[in-house]
């Protein structure tokens, strides 16, 4: 096995998806625990964020949420996680999220899940990781994305090599293939925020 321990999984905080995506975030929580990885995320209790966390607790995983205050404040914080780390901005969030995960895995979501897929994609262009990105196409949900990047890999404003900075995959199963037989990273991490 890869050396992915800690897995930060990108995915909203919508319920009001489709059962399809449901089911997969508590799939993707679930094989997660039983394959030993721990699960980072964004710390909230509430839509596809919330199932993967219980999913992957149930499970007998260990799970780290990472929330912003105003959020824990708005008590949108998963209060069962093994360890709630709070902090102060979305900017902290995403740099904590980033720096406590050996890989990431995208699963459907909104604009906030775009901000942290695109940051992570962006810092792998620059060569600042070279963790293992896996983008998780239920349902085709992704595929919008995938013609936005080729397209501007077209127009001339991304390297044709960008599309290889991700793994895409149809299913939770198939997140657990790809991260296993990730290759271990070659860079440097990146230094941890004073």
């Amino acid at each position: 096995m890869t050396g992915v321990k800690r897995v930060c999984v990108y995915c909203g905080s919508s319920g009001r998806v489709a059962e399809v995506l449901r089911d997969a975030a508590r799939r993707t929580g679930r094989l997660l625990a039983q394959s030993g990885m721990e699960l980072v995320y964004g710390g909230g209790h509430i839509g596809l964020m919330g199932l993967t966390a219980d999913a992957a607790l149930a499970a007998g995983g260990r799970v780290v949420g990472i929330i912003p205050d105003f959020l824990h404040g708005r008590e949108l914080a998963h209060t069962r996680v093994s360890e709630l780390v709070v902090v102060g901005s979305m900017h902290e969030r995403k740099q904590r999220m980033f720096e406590r995960a050996d890989a990431f895995v995208v699963l459907p979501g909104g604009l906030g899940t775009l901000d942290e897929a695109f940051e992570c994609m962006t810092w792998k262009q620059l060569r600042l990781h070279d963790k293992p990105i896996v983008l998780v196409d239920l349902e085709g949900y992704w595929q919008p994305l995938l013609k936005l990047i080729d397209h501007a890999i077209a127009a001339g404003f991304a390297p044709a090599n960008i599309r290889d900075a991700l793994t895409v995959v149809g299913s939770a199963e198939e997140m657990i293939a790809a991260l296993q037989a990730a290759p271990e990273p070659r860079l440097p991490p990146m230094p941890e925020r004073a």
